[in-house]
Parts: C-alpha cells; structure tokens; sequence
C-alpha cells in the first residue's frame, strides 16, 4: 500500500486541523493504521492509532482528548482531527500501515509510510 498524507498547516494556539492519509489499493481494509509525529531534533513518536474496522482506537497521554483518529475504508483513508492545539504539537506528522488487525503504537510495528505533513502550532 501506498500512503499520502495531507491537511498539515499552520494554526495559532487554540485551533484545529484534520490530517488526512489516503492509501493507495483495495486492500486499506486490511491494515490497521497510525499516526507518529517527528520534531526537530527528536524521535518520531505515537500519536494516536486505529484498527482495520475503526472499533478500536488508542492515544498518546499528550493528545488524549484532544486528538481523534478514524477512518473511511469505502475511501481509503485515514483522518486525525487535532483540536485544542499547543505549541508542543508542533512536528511532521506520518501517517503508517501494518497488514495486520489491532492498534500498535511503535514504529517498529509499521511497515509502510507516508511522506508527512507538517503541522506548526504558534502561540
């Protein structure tokens, strides 16, 4: 599968966005998905995950209930909705596939990857 990420922006503290990954392939059903997020200087890390039917979702401590992950397998892609953004949110944000059910939170359990968008939160 192929991954492409988009929606990133600029946004002051405060304000949303919604990330969107769209897979290429009949097959997105069969992946599970996430979100990382990589700032300068530092590892990429989880954001938030989703299993192959959207039924289970899991979060990062720092975003829980704030950011919302789902997904749309009649259009192949995947969402993150990013509210209540702070400055700490700043990073490129990669969307990833596993061929497998369940939500995993490293990015040893991904094999495949968009290219990220980036997101710049100022306060």
């Amino acid at each position: 599968v192929q991954l492409q990420a988009s929606g990133g922006g600029s946004v002051q503290a405060g304000g949303s966005l919604r990330l969107s990954c769209a897979a290429s392939g009949r097959t997105f059903r069969s992946y599970a998905m996430g979100w990382f997020r990589q700032a300068p200087g530092k590892e990429r890390v989880f954001v938030a995950a989703i299993n192959r039917s959207g039924g289970t979702t899991y979060y990062a401590d720092s975003v829980k209930g704030r950011f919302t992950i789902s997904r749309d397998n009649a259009k192949n892609t995947v969402y993150l909705q990013m509210n209540s953004l702070k400055p700490e949110d700043t990073a490129v944000y990669y969307c990833a596939g596993k061929y497998e059910d369940g939500v995993y939170t490293t990015t040893r359990g991904y094999s495949y990857w968009g290219q990220g968008t980036q997101v710049t939160v100022s306060s």
